[in-house]
């Protein structure tokens, strides 16, 4: 079934064009990506970026112009050779350090993966997470299959109103521009199958992302065979209310598990990225009963082959049920463990305050044999946090270990820095990039030439702001106001601050509005401006996360800032790649520690923007005292407007005596030798270490291949 049939034919030359453009390998392969810039690039920009759509529009003479040019023709055979290596499964890191392991896979579960913005599935940093850990496994070569959601609605457009409130809108996928096609049987038919939801059954379909050597499978309700409300289930991403979530997520662990065997899949190792897919260890159970194991047996395999990590430091943030409701969604779900249902549901018993509830971090806790918070300070936060699952036990013995998350390099590195890492760190730098060694070659790049590639990031997100402001204005007719919050007056050559994230209170967005009047003196100092742009959404039904926006929007219209303010819209991948490389600072100022983990800073510094951050999540390892900054107000506990007012007071300290001089003190060709020191170490030190590099071979090395070694044991 070839859902890309309807398109113009293709030049024989190019014959293989479409395969190239469905398979987002593309997306983080210098080459395959040049290919399609090079065909048409104001098509490209006007797709943002999305091959699948260009390929439906573009006109045929520009198609025959690059069959019959010569360069074009050895770009285009240059990226098809590259993509059928990363595909091919030989040769790799795994297959040389785990040939013992040759035929074996990873099943990954996720709510979301953050991959392209063509392929709007996600929300933020869950699925950013998602998204670097296949893309680097398949760098790797690890047998990665991931299993998520197909949402046709993805999630929201954000639009801000005049008077700074957030409104959501939400539009269904246009699915022939997607980078998706059916998944098939090993029959070659598209795959089906069937989940139990209370006294029915839900039909739910499978599609297929390609990404080199990984696999992704969607799941997919809208069928017209299913009632209008299961053809909802799996049409927003985190919508609804509780009865929609835990059918969605019965769908996701069932459902998946059950998409697996009908594709002909047998993973050996199940890894369950959050709580919301914990109802995978419901159906394996089963399965393993139905296959004559005992449920003790049963659980113990499940044990020995289930990794879990967990993203969330704050009790409310697990998804928890009474119990009636899971009971009510799981009638059909039993089979032969119907005489084992109350031991079932035990596994997911826990009191988070709110009385007893069915809770899927507590079900994922009990059934993993492996369980990984996602920071060193995010591990100790959480075995205190369920320490009454182990009773008696000393919180550093609590089974909860860490691995620190990563991003993945070639998915976030800006190409001009791609460009001058090859120059002076070795054209083969990008396959050594996890090797601290290697980041030494860092301080010999001259400041003059690195200087120079910051400003022209600097320069280019500054362009795309002013373009999507152009944009608001011609298509939306909005006022001057909005025109002016957009970022309209910023100015390209200043000191510029990146805050973007979603908006949340406990992300205190608006920490550095605490002293206005001197936060003003500082933006507008003579000589010396500073300035702030902001993006990011807030969750539908957060209505405090709302009015920290609406404020900050606000203050982007306040003439007291000089037009030093800014609010980007509609934050998505797209827009998250122009703030982390045109920034010169990220700022990160949690209320501490409640960030878990954090990446966004970590594509920063990769890129050349020191992190300015509270020491939580990640920074809290990552911070060496001269890879960036560390806001200590020297103030704790639960008074939070003495913390605040602390914390504020640090900040506009570090921005007045040490960032801001340190950017503006120039020699006489006007580059910042002090201020370039600091970039310098912060790619040094965070590049290899913060990589999806380090994480994903860390999860092989601790966790994946242990269990595979389990697993075998066990079935001996």
């Amino acid at each position: 079934m070839n859902r890309y049939a309807a398109l113009a034919p293709l030049p024989d030359r190019l014959n293989r064009l479409h395969e190239l453009a469905i398979d987002l390998w593309w997306a983080w392969n210098v080459e395959a990506r040049s290919v399609f810039r090079t065909l048409d690039y104001p098509l490209w920009r006007a797709t943002a970026h999305n091959p699948v759509r260009m390929l439906w529009l573009i006109p045929r003479e520009k198609l025959d112009w690059a069959a019959a040019d010569p360069a074009f023709a050895q770009l285009y055979d240059r990226a098809i050779a590259a993509l059928d290596a990363a595909r091919a499964a030989h040769n790799t890191w795994w297959t040389r350090t785990y040939p013992q392991h040759t035929g074996h896979s990873i099943a990954y579960f996720s709510a979301e993966f953050a991959l392209h913005q063509s392929l709007p599935i996600y929300a933020g940093g869950l699925g950013v997470l998602a998204g670097d850990h296949c893309k680097e496994a398949g760098d790797l070569g690890v047998p990665l299959i991931g299993v998520g959601f197909m949402y046709p609605q993805g999630y929201f457009h954000q639009h801000v109103s005049a008077e700074g409130w957030q409104e959501e809108s939400y539009e269904r996928l246009t699915w022939a521009d997607a980078p998706i096609e059916p998944a098939l049987t090993p029959d070659g038919k598209p795959c089906i199958t069937a989940v139990p939801l209370g006294d029915r059954s839900v039909l739910v379909a499978v599609w297929r992302v390609r990404m080199g050597r990984v696999k992704l499978y969607l799941l997919d309700t809208d069928l017209e065979e299913n009632a209008p409300w299961d053809r909802e289930l799996s049409a927003r991403l985190y919508g609804g209310d509780r009865e929609t979530r835990v059918q969605q997520e019965i769908i996701l662990g069932v459902g998946g598990v059950r998409a697996l065997k009908a594709l002909g899949s047998d993973p050996v190792v199940f890894h369950l990225n959050e709580g919301h897919a914990a109802f995978v260890v419901l159906q394996r159970i089963r399965d393993l009963t139905e296959r004559g194991s005992s449920f003790d047996d049963a659980l113990e395999e499940i044990h020995r082959t289930t990794v879990f990590t967990t993203h969330t430091p704050v009790p409310a943030g697990h998804d928890a049920f009474p119990f009636h409701l899971v009971e009510k969604h799981l009638a059909g779900c039993w089979g032969s463990l119907g005489p084992h249902r109350d031991r079932f549901l035990a596994l997911g018993a826990h009191d988070n305050g709110a009385g007893v509830q069915f809770n899927m971090t507590a079900l994922a806790l009990r059934s993993a044999g492996s369980v990984n918070a996602v920071s060193q300070l995010h591990g100790q936060v959480t075995r205190e946090m369920w320490g009454s699952m182990w009773p008696g036990v000393p919180e550093p013995e609590r089974p909860v270990s860490s691995v620190t998350n990563g991003v993945h390099v070639p998915t976030w590195l800006a190409g001009d820095l791609a460009d001058l890492f090859a120059k002076y760190l070795g054209a083969d730098w990008l396959d050594r990039h996890d090797d601290p060694a290697l980041w030494d070659a860092v301080l010999a790049i001259p400041d003059a030439e690195l200087w120079a590639v910051r400003q022209g990031l600097r320069r280019y997100l500054f362009t795309f702001v002013r373009d999507r402001a152009r944009q608001r204005w011609s298509e939306e007719h909005v006022g001057t106001p909005r025109i002016v919050a957009a970022g309209t007056l910023l100015e390209p050559e200043a000191l510029t601050i990146g805050f973007a994230r979603r908006f949340a209170g406990y992300k205190r967005p608006e920490l550095i509005f605490h002293d206005a009047d001197r936060l003003a003196r500082i933006l507008n100092a003579p000589g010396r401006p500073l300035q702030i742009i902001f993006a990011g959404k807030s969750h539908p039904a957060d209505d405090v996360g709302k009015h920290h926006l609406q404020r900050v929007y606000r203050r982007a219209l306040d003439p007291v800032f000089g037009g030093r303010v800014a609010f980007v819209d509609d934050y998505d991948l797209h827009v998250a790649h122009f703030l982390v490389q045109g920034c010169d600072v990220w700022l990160n100022n949690p209320r501490k520690p409640l960030e878990a983990s954090g990446t966004s800073g970590m594509k920063a510094a990769l890129n050349g923007v020191p992190h300015l951050s509270i020491g939580d999540g990640w920074w809290a390892e990552g911070f060496n005292g001269a890879n960036g900054w560390m806001i200590d107000g020297g103030t704790s506990g639960n008074d939070y407007d003495a913390v605040d007012a602390a914390d504020a007071n640090a900040l506009y300290r570090l921005l007045e005596e040490e960032v801001v001089p340190a950017f503006y003190d120039r020699d006489a060709a006007g580059v910042p030798h002090r201020w370039l020191a600091t970039v310098k170490e912060s790619i040094r030190s965070i590049a290899p270490r913060f990589s999806a590099r380090r994480m994903v071979k860390e999860y092989v090395e601790r966790m994946y291949a242990p269990a595979m070694e389990r697993r075998t044991v066990g079935r001996t």
